[in-house]
């Protein structure tokens, strides 16, 4: 009898005080997501791992691909990450750490394959400057320079000319006059020895914004990131007894500097355009002369009435520079009809795959 009085005391009390199982679902608290999610900004890319760093993580960590993100590159390479991406990652139970998504980006630095596929390079996203750095030793490549203007005009960020090594030529102002002639932005020169000209440069990063240097290997970009930083975050090589650079820096990489950041990367041997979009603003000089010509179709050989030829003749507009024009322009428009061939064949590859799916379902084609 003891006992079943027991039993029944605790019956009771278990029904006046409910255990978590038996609340209102509405109350239950639901199941713990398997992982943390945040965002964060990718610092460096390693083939299919990426470098991140996040207001909610102290120091950076590695991540890997996640399943969504493999997906949409199979789909599209451009949807991989790059330096500067702002991302979506998840920290796992497990330890693993994956990037998930790529969100918008506000401005893209490409460049043509190099392999001459119709696909593009991703240099470096969400950049608010883009310089174009050039050595003043040897002698500046001006159709590099322009070559290199058209990819920064095309990311939608601001162009910028650093002349660097500023300190071993004399008539460093000359210099940089004769070649700020229709380049459309700044030309600064720069020595990252002396200091000379590195406020200037320093005032781009402002507000916290994000420049990228984009040059041949040599020119000194290493050394204008350890001037700008007032330290050694980059190793640098000494110039060679032709007085060029060595080449340095194997990866692109984000670096805090200067209340801003600043994305260095290894020299490009080869600069191929991705379409010809930019060359516009990179020739304007040119294209001002060429909105003179008599036919709006002018190629701007030896046509009648041709406003180019004529500033060339008169010494207004650099021979050369016409040249580099009329080259770019074609490399532009056969980039422009690989993408374009591209495209169609992924269009009709879909819709081959829509039409299968159609099929199977007893579906009528649309």
């Amino acid at each position: 009898m003891e006992q079943a009085a027991a039993r029944a005391r605790l019956e009771v009390a278990v029904s006046s005080n409910p255990t978590p199982h038996s609340l209102p679902a509405t109350s239950r608290p639901g199941p713990r997501p398997p992982f943390r999610e945040a965002e964060g900004v990718v610092v460096r890319v390693d083939r299919a791992t990426a470098l991140l760093e996040s207001p909610r993580q102290a120091g950076a960590v590695r991540a890997t691909w996640g399943g969504a993100l493999l997906s949409a590159v199979a789909a599209d390479p451009e949807a991989a990450p790059c330096t500067g991406d702002v991302v979506t990652w998840r920290s796992w139970g497990d330890g693993r750490v994956t990037v998930e998504s790529v969100r918008p980006r506000r401005t893209l630095l490409t460049r043509g394959d190099v392999a001459g596929t119709s696909h593009r390079q991703l240099l470096a996203a969400n950049v608010d400057v883009v310089a174009v750095v050039e050595g003043l030793l040897p002698d500046p490549d001006a159709r590099r320079i322009a070559r290199l203007l058209t990819l920064a005009w095309s990311s939608g960020a601001e162009p910028v000319v650093l002349l660097t090594k500023a300190d071993l030529v004399p008539d460093v102002a000359q210099l940089a006059a004769e070649l700020a002639i229709g380049a459309g932005c700044p030309v600064l020169p720069v020595s990252a020895i002396t200091g000379d000209g590195v406020e200037g440069v320093r005032a781009l990063l402002d507000g916290g914004r994000v420049m990228a240097l984009l040059g041949a290997s040599g020119v000194g970009k290493s050394s204008l990131v350890n001037a700008l930083a007032g330290d050694d975050v980059m190793q640098v090589n000494s110039l060679r007894a032709d007085g060029k650079g060595r080449h340095t820096t194997v990866t692109r990489e984000l670096h805090r500097v200067a209340g801003g950041a600043v994305i260095d990367s290894p020299g490009l041997r080869s600069v191929g355009l991705a379409d010809a979009t930019g060359l516009d603003l990179t020739f304007a000089d040119v294209l001002h002369w060429a909105s003179g010509c008599r036919f709006s179709d002018c190629s701007h050989g030896r046509e009648p009435g041709c406003a180019v030829q004529a500033a060339v003749d008169a010494g207004d507009l650099d021979e050369g520079r016409v040249e580099a024009w009329r080259q770019l322009v074609e490399e532009g428009r056969r980039q422009e009809i690989r993408r374009d061939a591209r495209l169609l064949a992924e269009r009709r590859r879909q819709r081959r795959i829509q039409s299968r799916a159609m099929r199977r379902l007893g579906t009528p084609r649309p």
